[in-house]
């Protein structure tokens, strides 16, 4: 419709605060609503909750059910797909090995700050620093780069492969995104559910619709995908690029449950985070947190507003 305005919201997680029926209310349309609940992998079809919580006519667009079927009918392309799996988990492995001494480089530099050892000014270390953490985002863009080479090999091999019940379900979900006013796209986990969205061109499909996403489904929209948690089980940890997200909603990164995975108010936690991931915006996206884009259909979607906490360079998260 010309003129027509679009909105795409990314929401804090749904499961104990469902505000997505409230929201999806101020769209003003009747339905359907396309809904991916793919991250949730063998529980897809365990929707009827959130058909409750949406209020409107929905189908289930069953992406990690059709994925089974597509592997079963070209066991090639499943063959395909385990290689590249493995071959993106050797990458993360070497990366997260050299990404924890590069941000113990920072977070020792960081912490001569207050105190400066033999006579060092304040701000030599602090470019130290600034050195140091530039360190760690040239590590980031090489992984990032590694990663997005394996999926183009992967992507040129299935493109002159014959499978025709890929393109069979492809445009199955063509159809159906078409033919609903809203797309929701729920949690779960998070590989799993990009690999879905890639494997079904669902991106693609977007324009033209609403858009709801929350916890790794708005982690999947972005540029990139980033991995968090201060005080994992198993020690330390370090935030982590996954690699690229499908790109649909710019400029910002989502944190989903970030007050319960994040230190917050550990400022030099927050500092550190917010100038590694500069520019984007870093979106503490807790229950009832909202970040709302608009878009004519036609364009690329535009960030219209921030209701969450954003991580803010200072170590300010508000």
């Amino acid at each position: 419709m010309s003129g027509a305005k679009f909105h795409a919201i990314m929401l804090g997680p749904q499961r104990f605060t469902p505000t997505v029926g409230e929201v999806v209310a101020r769209f003003h349309c009747r339905g359907p609503v396309a809904v991916v609940t793919a991250g949730w992998q063998e529980r897809e079809p365990e929707d009827e909750e959130l058909r409750e919580a949406i209020g409107l006519p929905a189908v289930n667009l069953r992406l990690h059910a059709r994925a089974e079927a597509v592997f079963a009918a070209h066991p090639e392309l499943f063959q395909s797909h385990r290689e590249r799996q493995d071959r993106l988990r050797q990458l993360q492995h070497l990366y997260r090995r050299r990404l924890r001494y590069a941000m113990d480089a920072v977070r020792e530099l960081q912490g001569l700050v207050e105190r400066p050892p033999l006579g060092m000014s304040v701000s030599r270390l602090q470019d130290e620093v600034r050195a140091a953490l530039a360190a760690v985002c040239d590590l980031d863009r090489r992984h990032q780069a590694q990663v997005a080479e394996v999926l183009k090999a992967h992507r040129d091999a299935r493109a002159i492969a014959d499978t025709p019940e890929l393109a069979r379900h492809q445009n199955e979900v063509k159809q159906l995104i078409e033919q609903s006013d809203v797309v929701a796209i729920a949690g779960g986990h998070v590989a799993s559910l990009l690999n879905r969205l890639r494997l079904f061109e669902v991106a693609r499909a977007l324009p033209g619709r609403h858009l709801l996403a929350w916890s790794a489904g708005a982690m999947v929209l972005g540029e990139e995908i980033v991995l968090f948690h201060d005080c994992p089980p198993q020690g330390q940890g370090d935030a982590e690029i996954l690699g690229a997200g499908l790109g649909v909603l710019p400029n910002v990164l989502a944190l989903p449950h970030a007050s319960r995975r994040l230190l917050l108010d550990d400022r030099e936690r927050v500092d550190r985070f917010a100038r590694r991931f500069a520019p984007k915006k870093c979106i503490a996206l807790d229950p009832g947190g909202e970040v709302a884009f608009v878009s004519s259909g036609a364009g690329p979607w535009e960030l219209a507003e921030v209701r969450a906490p954003v991580l803010q360079e200072g170590g300010i998260c508000n």
